[in-house]
């Protein structure tokens, strides 16, 4: 009964939970299902599951690099019937995956028939293609039946599959993994074996060695498709230091003399990841440009690049064939121009060029992924490996001891074998009374009683004592094996340089780190120019400086905004509602006398922005952002600058904050306007300067006000204020350095109101 003398409700159930615990509890399992089963490797054998299943299936059925090819199909069948019950399409695309040599560094499958292009076709249905194992893929398998790993139930318990490969070398860098989980993703780049293999053999004997020692040893990374690495060697540590990194890829080429002075540019490898359809769709890209989507005729930024990819080049063709997988033929435009200049365009301006990720998450030794550095990985995949051979030699050790127990049975046997045969045709239980008559075990006498009679013979004696002492040798050896760490050392180190010698090959991947290069773009003169923005966003420049407003002439219903003298090299910075910073070259904006462009062709307005503010000077200019909120800060103009269409997040806004018009710095005092008609005088000095965000307090505010207008004017010069007077007229205040004295204080505080009584709207 509750306190009112009812019934209480029942309980829940204690099988009910609420939905919020449900919802989190079933996310959390499946994230955990998609990190652990399907898309981060194992640091010891560097595959995900399907990847390990598809191996260990084709193993099973001897698909050995000796046996002949069978259908892929058949493989597939054979994978999702007994270990991965998922559909055939990801089992056949993982299993191209590893198949593809431009993919793979090391491929583990040697697949016959089409199994894809570099240039992203796709591989033939699994009915067409066949395939079997690698050489190279027994280093993963080969000892996988000694007792190395431990083994599972697969998912309907009917079979067992291994937890892991057995891998003699650690394959997660070997080939390196991409892959999508829930909250995290991996980005593991390949490398090339021998080194890999030198850097292992030299953490086993050095085991306290730093990242420092080993990158000499280990470089870099050594992708398929060859390249060059460009990214200085600071960048390449820091991604090995903390596991996370970007580096930059070059395409390689050589350039080919022809007759009377001619020549021509041969791309040959090209960065991972990239293809030749993909560069040759890039550069007609930018040589026959198309509207942007929204967007009814071609912008100036790409007719630009138009003019300058067609400044330098001539023709570019495909010639790649089975010989030549990759040959990208590039004329230019003379053969008097610079070679240098002429790739530099290309580079700058295609995936001739690009930035790989590197994102070395996986799942560790613990079971838990992680995000891993490069000591780290190869610590774990050492002690895996230790780990590995003492399972083995464990196990090699029990077959040998098993083996030499029978063999003492059968030597018994062979030294009384008269009395044996008589205890057997006397006796009504042979076994019990061969274990009671001659002390065997139960193994034994099952052995003994298993055997024919001319396995008893003279010789078979001779046979029996020779194995019987080369067993005897080898378990002597397994047990000091086990027992001396230093032996296992000298027993990996052994391995790994035989398999570095059997399976090892040269790097491909040029590391050869290079200045960055400076963009590419059209050579501007230094300039005057007047730039001329109008209220409706159209924009244009004309040469010269001292033009008369009067002779501009604008749409119907427009009208200036802005005529801005500057130069053709300053950037022109648009600001939006939103606070965001837009940048545009002025060498951009048509000339002559016409209406110009919409800035919107120029610059993509982001989150519903509209055009506010607009302003050009040289880069290092000082000036003061602020809004109506009554915060703000000093920074360099070439600090609102960008290169993106999209501009950049510059000023911080809140609520219904606007952007005020930007004053440039000339004095050492600022003035602060209210939408009440108060002004604030302080020193620059107070002010904070920052590259953006939302700054500090430039005036304090009743809740009913704004800040209407800042300025720094020259100290010597005076300063208009322009406004609404009484009567709701425009009246224009002009304030001397003298009479802005009295309105001095410091920075956040309210200010004095001007006199006479006027509503600011604008300073200068």
């Amino acid at each position: 009964m509750n306190d009112n003398g009812l019934p209480a409700p029942p309980a829940p159930p204690s099988d009910v939970l609420p939905l919020d615990q449900y919802a989190e509890r079933a996310y959390l399992s499946y994230a955990m299902s998609v990190v652990r089963a399907r898309a981060l490797p194992q640091v010891e054998d560097g595959l995900k599951p399907v990847q390990r299943r598809i191996l260990y299936a084709m193993n099973e059925m001897r698909l050995s690099t000796a046996a002949r090819h069978v259908k892929s199909a058949r493989v597939v069948g054979d994978v999702i019937g007994k270990y991965h019950p998922h559909g055939d399409s990801s089992v056949y695309d993982a299993m191209v995956r590893v198949a593809q040599d431009f993919s793979l560094r090391y491929p583990l499958i040697d697949g016959q028939g089409n199994f894809g292009s570099r240039d992203g076709d796709s591989a033939a249905a699994m009915r067409y293609t066949e395939c079997r194992l690698t050489p190279i893929a027994e280093l993963l398998l080969a000892e996988i039946d000694r007792g190395t790993v431990d083994f599972i139930p697969n998912y309907d318990g009917a079979f067992e599959e291994p937890q892991l490969l057995p891998a003699r070398l650690p394959f997660v860098l070997l080939n390196g993994a991409s892959g999508i989980a829930v909250g995290m993703a991996t980005e593991i780049p390949p490398h090339n074996l021998r080194e890999v293999a030198a850097t292992v053999s030299y953490l086993i004997r050095n085991p306290d060695a730093t990242l420092d020692d080993i990158l000499p040893l280990l470089p870099g990374p050594d992708f398929p498709g060859g390249g060059q690495l460009i990214s200085p060697p600071a960048a390449i540590r820091d991604a090995y230091t903390g596991g996370r990194g970007s580096l930059r890829l070059r395409a390689r080429w050589h350039i080919e003399e022809l007759a009377r002075g001619q020549w021509r540019v041969i791309v040959d490898q090209l960065p991972h990841g990239v293809s030749t359809s993909q560069v040759l769709a890039e550069i007609e890209t930018l040589t026959n440009p198309q509207p942007r989507s929204g967007k009814k005729e071609v912008g100036q930024e790409q007719k630009n690049l138009k003019q300058l990819v067609l400044g330098v080049l001539d023709t570019v063709r495909d010639e790649s064939s089975d010989k030549a997988p990759v040959r990208i033929v590039l004329e230019p435009r003379s053969s008097r121009q610079s070679r240098d200049e002429f790739m530099a365009v290309l580079l700058a301006h295609t995936s001739l060029e690009t930035s790989v990720s590197v994102n070395l998450t996986m799942i560790g030794r613990d079971g838990r992924p992680q995000q891993k550095g490069l000591l780290p990985i190869l610590a774990e995949w050492i002690d895996f490996r230790y780990h590995t051979v003492q399972r083995r030699s464990r196990f090699r050790l029990d077959e040998v001891e098993r083996r030499i127990h029978i063999l003492d049975g059968r030597m018994i046997a062979f030294l009384r074998i008269e009395e044996v045969i008589r205890v057997i045709r006397e006796s009504d239980e042979p076994k019990p009374a061969l274990i009671h008559a001659f002390g065997l075990s139960e193994i034994q006498a099952e052995d003994i009683l298993e055997i024919r009679l001319r396995q008893l013979a003279r010789l078979e004696g001779f046979r029996i004592e020779k194995e019987l002492a080369e067993l005897r040798e080898e378990r002597d050896g397994l047990r000091r094996l086990l027992d001396d760490r230093s032996a296992q050392t000298r027993l990996i180190l052994k391995e790994i340089d035989a398999d570095t010698k059997k399976y090892g090959d040269a790097r491909r991947t040029l590391i050869e780190p290079v200045a960055p290069a400076a963009p590419a773009e059209i050579s501007v003169p230094d300039e005057p120019v007047t730039v001329i923005v109008s209220k409706n966003g159209w924009a244009r420049a004309r040469q010269g400086h001292g033009i008369d407003p009067t002779t501009i002439a604008y749409k119907a219903g427009d009208f200036a905004f802005a005529v801005i003298e500057t130069r053709s090299t300053w950037p022109l910075i648009l600001l939006d509602t939103h606070g965001r910073a837009y940048t545009i070259k002025a060498s951009d904006l048509p000339g002559g006398r016409g209406d110009g462009v919409p800035v919107s062709t120029l610059i993509d307005f982001q989150d519903g922005g509209k055009f506010a503010h607009v302003l050009a000077a040289e880069p290092e200019s000082l000036w003061l952002f602020a809004n109506s909120g009554g915060y703000g800060f000093i920074c360099a103009l070439t600090d609102a600058t960008g290169r993106q269409r999209a501009g950049k997040a510059f000023m911080t806004l809140e609520g219904t904050e606007t952007v005020l018009s930007p004053a440039r710095v000339f004095g050492q005092w600022i003035a602060a306007a209210s939408s009440a008609g108060r002004m604030l005088v302080f020193p620059q000095a107070e002010m904070k300067v920052q590259a953006g965000g939302r700054g500090v307090i430039v005036m304090a505010l009743d809740d009913d006000e704004r800040l209407a207008a800042v300025a720094v004017p020259a100290d010597d010069a005076p300063l208009a204020v322009e406004g609404i007077g009484r009567g709701n007229k425009a009246v224009t205040l002009t304030l001397t350095p003298g009479q802005r004295e009295k309105l001095r204080h410091r920075r956040a505080r309210r200010g004095s109101p001007l006199t006479p009584k006027i509503k600011p709207e604008r300073m200068g």
